[in-house]
């Protein structure tokens, strides 16, 4: 939990859709695109981000993946959105469906009291 002086981190689950370019390629063209398209582009313009990424079309049709990104605070997540706009991610191999973007317990630390969860963080 971060302490009084520090922003807790900023979350986004970016929900996105696969696009048809994406799917023509092979999944070795595919890993390749990330390796040397959009993640050199996301570490060369960011700093203090994370990520993690899930598949959801076998259950979803208008959400197939999403992939979450942790950053240290605004400023990094604003230089992730950028970086990746400019990249083929965004809008040729994926459109972005949606982006929910929050801070883990705000609610906690809004009102002073402590989380509820059946995790302890």
């Amino acid at each position: 939990m971060p302490t009084e002086d520090t922003a807790p981190p900023v979350t986004a689950f970016m929900l996105i859709k696969t696009m048809p370019e994406w799917l023509a390629m092979t999944p070795e063209e595919r890993v390749n695109a990330l390796e040397t398209q959009v993640m050199p582009a996301v570490k060369a313009r960011t700093s203090g981000v994370r990520s993690r990424f899930y598949d959801t079309e076998f259950y979803s049709t208008r959400v197939t993946d999403v992939w979450v990104w942790e950053a240290d605070d605004h400023d990094a997540y604003q230089l992730l959105i950028d970086a990746l706009r400019e990249t083929p991610f965004w809008d040729r191999y994926f459109e972005v469906v949606d982006l929910l973007v929050g801070t883990e317990n705000g609610y906690a630390r809004t009102y002073g009291t402590a989380p509820v969860a059946t995790i302890s963080t």
